[in-house]
């Protein structure tokens, strides 16, 4: 606390906050946090594919209406927190989980790296039960992967307070003031004790019985051994297989889609269309981090190539022709991928995927 109000006081300029995505008919969710300082909360989710925005805020307490000194005096039981408004077709509640998760120490109590204080505990507030049930989920699955206790609480939303407005969009406004205070707190070295690479929620993580960090390409070898000769000339050497003529292009089952070589997760059944090539198309990835693309010019014309991120699979290609609202076309090879199906999502490791066909209409 001491270094942010050091800060806090630096600056007491009102910040005009526009909200995004007004008057739009997009369906949106609500998703709350609390992970220490909401400079640094906000900052997490606010530029997040989906994300529409994030206000800084206090919740979780008693007081109603509380100021920055009510809550940081520490005697009103709330918690600084940042209330997420996101777009579900565009990102999911899980992911935002995965975000979450590595920015947080989830293994102190009453404190998140310099500031002391239940007022910067770590918090789930969720809105639903499919929130909760998630949140539950993946708090089992940060314990078996840290090895100790978590005790991030995991409690009903309540009533949620925006903090004043020159502490909306601090990290930006004020970048040099927020990167002292974010050096003098240690969070990112404690961070990185914490988590390694995924530090910061670059990566995708915490799959119900997986680590995408652990999604790696076997070797050579292992691979001629398990692939078929197909499947090993498509992901290996680019090679394209016969439209109409493979296993995926007609597939209508509801399930996501894996790289066969990592089983890294990357298109869902809910993106795919018939798109009349003979091939399985998607109008965008399931999980955009695992998705690379680079210019392929083997042809008369350059193409776009996609490739996995882990596996470094040859997938296929990207077209500009595909539906609304994304206006993409990845045109797959069913070769590169392994189709698991909603009942098996569980038994194989990807149970949070479940929850978005949850969402699905009938």
């Amino acid at each position: 606390m001491f270094w942010k109000l050091i800060i806090g006081a630096m600056l007491m300029v009102p910040l005009l906050v526009t909200a995004a995505g007004a008057g739009t008919a997009q369906r949106l969710e609500k998703a709350t946090f609390a992970g220490g300082c909401f400079w640094c909360m906000e900052e997490v989710f606010e530029e997040v594919e989906g994300v529409v925005s994030a206000t800084s805020g206090y919740t979780g307490g008693r007081a109603p209406a509380p100021t920055y000194e009510q809550v940081s005096a520490g005697g009103t039981g709330h918690a600084e927190s940042v209330e997420v408004v996101y777009d579900p077709a565009r990102i999911s509640y899980e992911q935002l989980l995965d975000r979450y998760w590595h920015n947080v120490d989830p293994l102190t109590a009453g404190a998140q790296f310099c500031d002391h204080g239940s007022q910067y505990r770590t918090a789930i507030f969720t809105h639903d039960e499919t929130q909760r049930r998630l949140g539950e989920e993946t708090k089992r699955a940060v314990e078996q992967q840290l090895g100790a206790p978590v005790v991030t609480e995991i409690v009903p939303a309540g009533v949620f307070y925006p903090a004043e407005e020159h502490h909306q969009d601090y990290a930006h406004k004020n970048p040099l003031r927020y990167k002292f205070y974010r050096s003098g707190c240690g969070r990112d070295a404690r961070l990185r004790a914490l988590w390694g690479d995924a530090a910061g929620g670059a990566n995708p993580v915490l799959a119900k019985g997986g680590d995408p960090v652990t999604f790696t390409k076997p070797g050579d070898r292992e691979l001629q051994d398990r692939l078929t000769p197909l499947q090993y000339e498509v992901t290996q050497h680019a090679a394209t297989e016969p439209p109409f003529r493979n296993e995926y292009w007609d597939n209508h089952a509801d399930g996501i889609y894996v790289d066969v070589v990592s089983g890294e997760p990357l298109f869902s059944s809910l993106d795919k269309y018939d798109s009349g090539t003979g091939w399985p198309s998607f109008s965008r990835p399931l999980e955009p981090d695992n998705i690379r693309t680079r210019a392929d010019r083997r042809v008369f014309a350059t193409r776009t190539e996609v490739r996995s991120a882990h596996g470094d699979s040859h997938l296929g290609h990207v077209f500009d022709d595909g539906p609304a609202p994304t206006g993409l076309r990845y045109c797959m090879n069913s070769a590169a991928l392994r189709f698991i199906p909603l009942e098996r999502l569980e038994a194989e490791g990807y149970g949070r995927y479940r929850a978005l066909f949850e969402r699905k209409p009938r």
